[in-house]
């Protein structure tokens, strides 16, 4: 996917309420499953609200310190507020 966007995440409980989350809120979601980490990938543009994380998990997600635990790298630009995280794919990089 040329103009994916979105987290690579730790293979954890964290980083699956991550992806669940993520695919709660987008579509077109693609997860690149490779054991010790999970690629995301959204066409163009991918949300994460931290209460979404917080449905998942059952307790508490604060932005940016507890995403920055579980999520090595990402792919896109990326837009971090108290409550929501949006990458967004940009042809200049």
């Amino acid at each position: 996917m040329t103009d994916g966007v979105g987290p690579v995440l730790e293979a954890s409980d964290g980083g699956r309420a991550v992806v669940e989350a993520i695919r709660a809120d987008n579509t077109g979601v693609v997860v690149l499953d490779r054991g010790a980490y999970l690629r995301v990938l959204v066409p163009h543009r991918c949300i994460l609200r931290r209460a979404a994380i917080e449905r998942a998990l059952g307790r508490p997600f604060a932005f940016p310190s507890d995403l920055e635990l579980v999520m090595p790298a990402f792919q896109g630009n990326v837009t971090i507020t108290d409550d929501e995280v949006v990458w967004a794919w940009s042809s200049s990089g």
